[in-house]
């Protein structure tokens, strides 16, 4: 299993590239504009691109009220080889998962 990113929401994109990159010395490795769904997302990066953890900034364009405690947390990414045999083991364990992944 690889740790690939934790989602963060932010009302104020430039604020938070202000703090993440001068304030936290990450750098910005990827940014896409998503039109249609009106948001854009930033990844950030300790060493740039490659294996390290990113941090995924998501600005929601028309979002102008500050979001409340908890909301503005979104996920926390992971990759693993074999999906199915990783929610086996959840579920071996005890966990109940919420959205399945769909059958190939």
């Amino acid at each position: 299993m690889r740790y690939l990113h934790t989602m963060i929401r932010v009302r104020d994109l430039p604020a938070a590239l202000h703090f993440f990159c001068e304030g936290l010395g990450l750098s910005e490795v990827k940014r896409t504009r998503h039109e249609q769904g009106r948001f854009t997302l930033v990844y950030l990066s300790e060493h740039g691109e490659g294996d390290s953890p990113q941090i995924e900034l998501t600005h929601n364009w028309d979002h102008q009220e500050p979001y409340t405690s908890g909301r503005n947390f979104g996920h926390v990414a992971y990759e693993v080889d074999d999906i199915y045999a990783a929610c086996q083991r959840f579920i071996a364990a005890g966990y109940t998962i919420s959205r399945p992944p769909r059958q190939p």
